[in-house]
């Protein structure tokens, strides 16, 4: 071997050192390339002239990093030049592995503290596991979850802009095909939280029957879904069914029905009675999405509950790609239990306080002596002027008629809902109500649940409310939608028992509540 190949050898995959060796470079003539070219090295042509101490100098230079060099080893071998220690290779491996790693690290901690900011700043407290990032504006959809086109339009023609604290983590759940159990105040936009991932899901019309199933304690609750659905679906094929008559509907989505049907809206009883039918009238084996809307009011026992027929319609949804979803404003414990032991790694959502009233709403408790004095409190209220529409609640439907029978003759446009008057009454008082013909409309706890009448700007409860749920559902018909709204609220003496917990909710609302109303004693029963 002679001294060229020993030099080749000592030399491989060097780097020259032109900072610390300028004046040896400059001596035999090497060009500052970045570094050690064999080839351009013309000293190997008279190795033996080398004096030792430019020996040394050419030899410390191997494998030493210079500092000027930007080429990685892929160049390198491009140039007959390679890599022959692996003790180096390995000690510069881990280090730089180690420093990704610790990258990554960080850029995941900024990430999480980014997504509890905008979560702290938007009030949304969520539990589970796998829980997807917030949704920041509706494009992302598209973007994210290729969410059609034609629905961003329709979302945008609706008069939405940016989504609502619900909206920014409920959908992005449902997107994941994950159970939820969803509380906010009545107002946020809790439909379109749902109706949005039902709608990706199902991406295009198909003939397989009923994909998707809506379930609301009332009628009108219901046909409010219905109409909200159609707008979001608009242009898009989608056959969204709402059931009116249940002898109709027997004909229409029975065994013999083409399945020309994907999405379904309904109450209970009304769906109860269908599957009651011999055979059932209709199917629900495909439905893959089943939201249930108000479900702390279906979860209730006795007259006024649904619980009965849920447990029915759950079991008819017998598909295993079904997936569940219970929206409201307010939460019991013993829905939330259930749902637990019921749903399938469930993620629970809340926006602000549980069971707290929407801060857009002024609230107000007017004591009225007794119970001649509510008469003369609404009359003096109406002489004053009010800026109309008005909601008035009472307990029973007789009080309903009564009160109708007293102001009608007030000289302004009054009219009553309840559940004794036919569907077509009920359709028309709604309808004239959402028109401005009648300025106050008197009503039973029917009205409560989410039902969405736009621009109300005063409610009164005439009838103390039996409950605090049932409080923050009844004056959670104004301040909707981030509008100002304000809430009346008449109790005599016989209604201190229950005056403790509306003025606690009153109190988390950031209204002013006379201290002696929260010292009261906590009641835990209470009967009517």
């Amino acid at each position: 071997m002679d001294a060229v190949d020993l030099f080749k050898r000592l030399g491989a995959g060097a780097k020259f050192n032109f900072k610390r060796f300028g004046k040896d470079a400059d001596r035999f003539k090497v060009r500052a390339v970045g570094r050690f070219n064999v080839r351009e090295l013309e000293f190997f042509f008279f190795l033996e002239d080398l004096s030792g101490e430019v020996c040394q100098s050419v030899l410390t230079c191997v494998n030493e990093e210079n500092e000027t060099d930007g080429y990685d080893e892929r160049e390198l071998e491009k140039e007959g030049i390679r890599w022959t220690s692996s003790q180096d290779k390995k000690a510069k491996g881990p280090k730089k592995k180690a420093k990704d790693e610790l990258s990554l690290k960080r850029l995941k901690q900024l990430h999480r503290e980014k997504l509890n900011q905008i979560r702290h700043s938007n009030r949304i407290n969520v539990h589970g596991t796998d829980i997807p990032d917030p949704l920041a504006t509706f494009e992302e959809l598209q973007k994210e979850y290729e969410l059609d086109p034609r629905v961003i339009q329709n979302i945008k023609a609706a008069g939405f802009q940016t989504p609502t604290p619900i909206q920014m983590q409920a959908i992005p759940l449902m997107m994941h095909s994950r159970e939820i159990l969803a509380c906010a105040p009545t107002g946020s936009g809790k439909t379109m939280a749902f109706c949005l991932p039902l709608l990706a899901h199902l991406r295009q019309p198909m003939n397989k029957g009923f994909r998707a199933l809506i379930v609301a304690p009332t009628r009108e609750l219901a046909s409010q879904t219905h109409r909200e659905l159609l707008k979001l679906s608009e242009g898009l094929g989608f056959r969204v069914h709402m059931i009116n008559k249940g002898v109709d509907a027997a004909k229409k989505y029975g065994p013999k029905s083409a399945k020309k049907f994907d999405i379904l809206v309904t109450t209970p009883n009304r769906l109860i009675y269908l599957l009651n039918q011999d055979p059932p009238a209709v199917d629900l084996s495909s439905v893959e999405w089943l939201v249930v809307d108000e479900s702390d009011k279906l979860f209730e026992d006795g007259k006024t509950g649904f619980r009965d027929q849920l447990a029915t319609i759950f079991l008819a949804c017998s598909s295993p790609k079904i997936r569940r979803a219970l929206f409201s404003a307010t939460f019991t414990t013993e829905v939330e239990q259930w749902c637990k032991l019921n749903l399938d790694n469930l993620v629970c959502v809340n926006i602000g306080p549980r069971n707290s009233a929407a801060e857009t709403v002024e609230q107000e408790l007017l004591f009225v002596g007794a119970e001649n004095g509510k008469l003369l409190a609404m009359r003096d209220l109406i002489k004053k002027g009010f800026m109309p529409p008005m909601l008035v609640f009472v307990q029973s439907i007789e009080r309903a008629r009564e009160l109708f029978h007293e102001l009608v003759y007030e000289g302004i446009n009054v009219d009553v809902i309840h559940a004794e008057r036919t569907q077509q009454q009920r359709d028309n008082v709604v309808k004239s109500f959402r028109s401005g013909n009648i300025w106050v409309l008197i009503c039973t706890a029917l009205m409560a649940r989410g039902i969405d009448f736009k621009g109300v700007n005063l409610v009164v409860n005439y009838d103390f409310p039996a409950s605090a749920v049932e409080y923050i559902h009844r004056i959670g018909r104004t301040g909707r939608a981030g509008h100002k709204g304000k809430a009346v609220t008449f109790f005599t003496e016989n209604d201190k028992p229950l005056l403790r917990s509306i003025a606690t909710v009153i109190k988390q609302a950031g209204c002013p509540v006379p201290d002696y109303m929260i010292g009261f004693k906590k009641l835990h029963r209470y009967k009517l």
